[in-house]
């Protein structure tokens, strides 16, 4: 019986600013916390120009994030 494909959850978030970088403890805490809540970081990219960083990270779909993304955001909250 073939096994089922895993479903994934993203998040991309940027960190720094034009003028100055991420802090180390900052970011680790950062990363702390999202480990904490099941996130994964696949990559990270330095945006060009800027003292900034994207983060890609990614999760298990459950259930209960596929319900909430089909609610209306009203419902959300």
């Amino acid at each position: 019986m073939p096994q089922e494909m895993p479903l994934w959850e993203y998040r991309v978030q940027t960190f720094g600013s034009f003028w100055h970088g991420v802090k180390a403890e900052e970011l680790q805490a950062l990363l702390n916390e999202w480990g904490e809540q099941g996130w994964e970081v696949i990559a990270i990219h330095e945006v060009e120009g800027h003292s900034k960083i994207n983060i890609i990270a990614k999760r298990p779909l459950t259930d209960r994030v596929r319900r909430m993304r089909s609610m209306p955001a009203a419902y959300q909250r």
